[in-house]
C-alpha cells in the first residue's frame, strides 16, 4: 500500500537567507511546543523565520524571534507575544551533541524551515558555520556557472532531436 501523502508536506515557513549566510553541516528535526491557536495560525502560513535563532539553556533547546501572527478568530488563549521563545523537542543525546558543536568557534543553530508532519509542527534545525563575504561570492559564481551549463545543455537537446 502506498504511503498517504500528507496535505501539509510543503514548508509553512522557510529561512531562505540561511543557505546564503551559513554552511549548513547537519540538520535535525525538532518538535515545536505551541500554545493556544498558534498551530492554526501556522497552518494558514502566517509565520516568519527570517530573524529566528535557536539556543540551548539548562539542557533545553529554545527557538527565539520566530514570528507567528495571532489567529484572527482566536480567543483568550492567543499568546500575547508573537515572537516569544518557544521550546524545541529534541532527545537528550541530540541536545548534548548540539551543545558540544555550538561551543566550537563559529558554529550556530539556524532554523531552516517549519512544516507539518503527521499532524505535528516540526522545525528543521541546522548546525551552521558562518560564511565570509568571499565565500558568498564564490557560491554565487558557482550557481551562475551551473545555470549557464544547464541552459546550454537544454539548448543542445532542443537542436539534436529531428522533427
Amino acid at each position: 500500500m502506498a504511503k498517504k501523502k500528507d496535505f501539509f508536506d510543503k514548508p509553512l515557513a522557510q529561512n531562505k537567507k540561511a543557505s546564503h549566510d551559513y554552511f549548513i553541516e547537519e540538520t535535525y528535526e525538532a518538535g515545536l511546543v505551541l500554545t493556544g491557536t498558534e498551530i492554526k495560525s501556522l497552518r494558514t502560513g502566517r509565520s516568519n523565520l527570517n530573524d529566528a535563532f535557536a539556543t540551548i539553556r539548562n539542557g533545553e533547546a529554545f527557538l527565539h524571534n520566530m514570528h507567528i501572527s495571532p489567529f484572527e478568530q482566536g480567543n483568550r488563549h492567543n499568546p500575547p507575544d508573537p515572537t516569544r521563545a518557544r521550546k524545541l523537542l529534541l532527545h537528550k543525546a541530540q541536545i548534548k551533541k548540539l551543545l558540544g558543536t555550538v561551543k566550537q568557534e563559529g558554529y550556530t543553530l539556524v532554523p531552516l524551515k517549519v512544516y507539518i508532519k503527521n499532524g505535528y509542527a516540526k522545525l528543521l534545525l541546522g548546525v551552521g558555520r558562518g560564511k565570509k563575504q568571499y565565500d558568498k561570492r564564490e557560491t554565487a559564481a558557482k550557481r551562475d556557472v551551473q545555470r549557464d551549463i544547464q541552459r546550454i545543455l537544454r539548448e543542445k537537446q532542443k537542436v539534436s532531436f529531428p522533427k
